[in-house]
């Protein structure tokens, strides 16, 4: 069950501090009784925490109180506040404190045990392997692709090219073989 973010007009004018003439519209009170769960889980869709969700309808809200009496279509209410709500919520993103600030030096990434660390070779690396199974026959490559590449089993990769498991592991094992004999990705080894 969700708590009411505000049950009538006036609390939530004053929830936003606000101070308006004793003013108070029934057919708001209604539609915020009415439309609030529905609104709220808008909210909650829009953020990360259902706090922040309460407080970012309850801003909206306290806006289409505001507007109350220049709205003229009351049966478009539901796309006003969710209008409110997305403007809400953006102008709160863009006003966000930024968790950077400058240094002297740029912190540079811990080095794996094990691998190059020089961004170029890496490419390099790729790129070689890249050409090197290009090389390959096509169903070698396919095969190649599907078992490395996109992680799939011996029996998926088989039914995705309708083989049998055994055509996909000799291919594969022939592939394999051709790409250590490659003589560009000899120089990598």
């Amino acid at each position: 069950m969700t708590t009411p973010v505000c049950t009538s007009a006036s609390e939530a004018a004053t929830s936003a501090g606000l101070s308006f003439p004793n003013v108070t519209y029934p057919s708001f009170t209604s539609y915020v009784r009415a439309r609030q769960p529905v609104l709220l889980r808008t909210a909650r869709s829009l953020t990360a925490n259902p706090s922040d969700a309460e407080d970012l309808l309850q801003t909206a809200l306290t806006k289409t109180y505001v507007a109350w009496e220049r709205i003229e279509d009351h049966r478009a209410l539901d796309g006003y506040v969710r209008r409110a709500l997305l403007n809400t919520r953006t102008s709160q993103w863009r006003k966000r404190k930024v968790d950077e600030f400058a240094c002297d030096e740029l912190p540079e990434p811990e080095p794996v045990a094990g691998q190059d660390t020089d961004p170029a070779e890496q490419q390099a690396l790729h790129d070689a392997m890249w050409r090197a199974i290009m090389r390959l026959p096509a169903r070698q490559r396919a095969m190649v692709v599907l078992r490395y590449y996109e992680d799939l089993s011996e029996v998926q990769t088989a039914d995705v090219l309708g083989v049998s498991v055994g055509t996909v592991k000799s291919a594969v094992s022939r592939a394999l073989g051709k790409l250590r004999e490659d003589p560009e990705l000899g120089l990598v080894r």
